[in-house]
């Protein structure tokens, strides 16, 4: 199914394809997602669409650099990113989609990244 989502201001704007709800998400426990509230929605780039907004996003990297954290230089939401855990796809905000949709929600332990990282590879999330 298409959903669609954005930032606050609305100029960064997306649609993607995902499966039929719930939607799986993962709410993790690392010093920017707590901050941030963020729900990872992971999506391949190959379904994902940028719609407008590109000029408005303003990129930031911590730690090991690896994750690239977009966001809207106008209102300051990150309405999706480049995520460390998964380089072959973008993590959008559950919280920036257009409609509220079921979740399915898995925690990850990004205070532990790599441990929590194995153990999804491995399809020992916790729910």
């Amino acid at each position: 199914m298409k959903i669609e989502g954005g930032c606050h201001c609305r100029a960064v704007r997306f649609e993607a394809e995902v499966e039929q709800p719930p939607l799986p998400v993962l709410a993790c426990n690392c010093s920017i997602c707590s901050a941030t509230g963020f729900l990872h929605l992971i999506v391949p780039h190959e379904d994902f669409t940028l719609l407008s907004g590109s000029e408005a996003l303003t990129s930031y990297r911590f730690g090991t650099g690896a994750a690239e954290h977009l966001f809207c230089s106008v209102c300051g939401i990150k309405s999706f990113y480049q995520p460390r855990s998964h380089p072959e796809a973008w993590s959008i905000n559950a919280h920036c989609l257009d409609d509220n949709l079921p979740l399915a929600v898995t925690q990850f332990d990004g205070k532990n990244w790599e441990r929590a990282k194995h153990a999804l590879d491995e399809g020992e999330g916790q729910s």
